[in-house]
């Protein structure tokens, strides 16, 4: 049998100050259709090109949990948690701009939190997370809580 190792940092290998810059995707209207169907969140803001037009963005917006969604997904790319995560705590998330079909986007994790488990063996990890477009613009930011295993 072959035996599971870890990819990810261990809580031990955290320190406040470190950052971690993921690569970028682009949003497509795809994602945003299936998003839909997977949420059942049918908004016409997120799928009437129509209604859309007519409200303050002037074009059809992806859902603010998509950007959450996919910023999660950036980070766990990196590899960085891969194996090591027991779970997410808490996410905070604020909204700060809207996501546009065709925008370009990457997440930055900064490290601003690590404090060890009372019981020993793991600890957590407080990451504040940033979606990122095409234009440097922050359009989600989100603060995580994350429980990590320990080396021991």
């Amino acid at each position: 049998m072959v035996e599971y190792k870890p990819k990810g940092l261990f809580f031990e290998d955290f320190e406040v100050g470190q950052e971690f810059a993921t690569t970028r995707r682009t949003v497509t209207d795809g994602d945003v259709v299936n998003f839909a169907c997977l949420t059942g969140d049918f908004n016409p803001i997120h799928i009437d090109e129509v209604t859309a037009s007519e409200g303050p963005f002037k074009k059809r917006i992806a859902h603010g949990l998509l950007g959450v969604a996919i910023m999660n997904g950036q980070m766990n790319q990196l590899g960085i948690f891969e194996g090591t995560t027991i779970a997410k705590a808490e996410d905070t998330n604020r909204y700060k701009a809207p996501i546009f079909i065709g925008d370009t986007v990457s997440t930055l994790i900064k490290i601003v939190g690590v404090k060890p488990s009372s019981k020993g063996g793991k600890g957590t990890v407080l990451a504040d997370t940033y979606l990122i477009n095409q234009r440097g613009e922050v359009v989600t930011e989100s603060s995580n809580v994350i429980l990590i295993k320990g080396r021991k």
